[in-house]
């Protein structure tokens, strides 16, 4: 009787065991594709969100650059103009090609355009309450630690401005230097001192190295030499990077601006149309009148490079900086965190490289499509595991279209 009873005490079977580690195995591995799931999807929606953020704030530094870009530089003389230019703290122009010459233009934007990879991009401007203030320079310059102005102490120039020396004629550079003040000997007033030393970053030594001919040269002015907005902009191995000659630190080697940008390009608006007549100028006699001259500027042609945009057979010539009316942007970010690969180690997250610049605005106007390189150089994921987002704006030139 004890027995009997021993073997009727309830209890699981070797068979009902396995059923549920079989069942307990099955749940948690459901809920673990569901908390993977949902780690995808949130590492998607965040890595969306950094893009987002990152793209827009690159995209509203640069646009902002080019509303104000040309300011002070937008005469025919200084825009487009081969500078000599030095500063003590290390900010250098960006490089062009005429004619397949390298020069240094002192122009309201400068691209160096780099195919598929990020672009170069400048933004010059300079800061003076008289915009496109200038006097005439009223003795020839051969080396002498000033320069003689049409009068004496112009009004809105200051010890310590930053000028551009300009020749009337396009035969020699222009010259960025900076004033120490006016002579104070009596009648003698007219003379703008030349100063070497550091509080003087933009002049190598007291003088210049460029002759000028007094009643052909005009000296503007781009006012304090702190406010002097010329910014570089470039991307290296995913950060976004800034040079300014008006941030300190930033000169020489630039500052990061943002991280997971993998490319900028820009391309130039030019104002192709011929119009009737001619520059009555004799400096500028032959080449055709500037599109000002003819109610505004309209874009023609996008064009990364340089082109000859007046017609005059020199490619990258003050003529052609002068009809850029608008600058087309693209800035390219890209996800945080990168999507896993699927089984057999290939990310799908994007399959195909972006393209940008492919629709034709203004109407009418045929559009240049530029297929992006977004693979970042040192990365151990393929460029294929993160996803990107384009953003694409026109900022056109205003400056370029008010000149004296």
């Amino acid at each position: 009787m004890e027995t009997l009873l021993k073997r009727r005490v309830p209890g699981f079977s070797l068979v009902e065991l396995m059923i549920s580690v079989v069942i307990g195995l099955l749940a948690l591995w459901f809920a673990t594709r569901l908390v993977v799931s949902g780690e995808t999807n949130k590492d998607a929606a965040v890595g969306g969100g950094d893009s987002m953020q990152n793209g827009m704030l690159a995209m509203f530094q640069l646009s902002g650059d080019a509303a104000i870009a040309g300011w002070g530089l937008n005469d025919r003389a200084v825009a487009g103009c081969t500078a000599n230019f030095s500063d003590q703290r290390g900010y250098q122009l960006l490089t062009a090609q005429r004619d397949g010459v390298s020069i240094t233009p002192l122009a309201a934007v400068v691209i160096q355009s780099n195919g598929a990879n990020p672009d170069v991009i400048s933004f010059n401007s300079g800061s003076s309450n008289a915009g496109v203030a200038s006097t005439l320079m009223k003795a020839n310059y051969t080396g002498e630690s000033y320069v003689v102005a049409a009068e004496s102490m112009p009004y809105g120039y200051s010890a310590g401005d930053v000028l551009v020396v300009a020749p009337q004629t396009p035969d020699r550079p222009c010259t960025v230097m900076q004033i120490a003040g006016f002579n104070p000997a009596s009648g003698r007033g007219a003379e703008m001192l030349l100063q070497g030393g550091s509080q003087y970053r933009y002049n190598v030594a007291a003088g210049m190295t460029q002759n000028y001919a007094m009643n052909v040269t005009y000296l503007y002015n781009l006012g304090r030499p702190d406010q002097l907005h010329f910014h570089t902009w470039s991307v290296n191995n995913g950060v976004l990077l800034l040079r300014a000659a008006d941030l300190a630190g930033a000169e020489a080697a630039g500052v990061s601006v943002t991280d997971n940008i993998v490319s900028i390009k820009a391309q130039y608006g030019f104002d192709t149309r011929v119009l009737a007549g001619y520059d009555p100028n004799p400096a500028y006699n032959g080449k055709q009148l500037l599109p000002t001259a003819n109610g505004g500027m309209q874009i023609g042609t996008w064009s990364g490079a340089m082109i000859d945009a007046d017609g005059d057979g020199v490619t990258g010539g003050l003529g052609d900086y002068q009809r850029i009316a608008a600058v087309r942007i693209a800035v390219v970010a890209r996800s945080k965190t990168a999507e896993r690969p699927r089984p057999g180690g290939a990310c799908t997250a994007t399959a195909v490289m972006p393209a940008v610049f492919g629709t034709s605005v203004p109407s009418g106007v045929q559009a240049v499509p530029v297929q992006v390189n977004v693979a970042v150089a040192g990365d151990t994921l393929s460029w294929k595991c993160y996803r990107y987002r384009v953003f694409e704006t026109i900022v056109p030139i205003v400056n370029a279209q008010y000149r004296p």
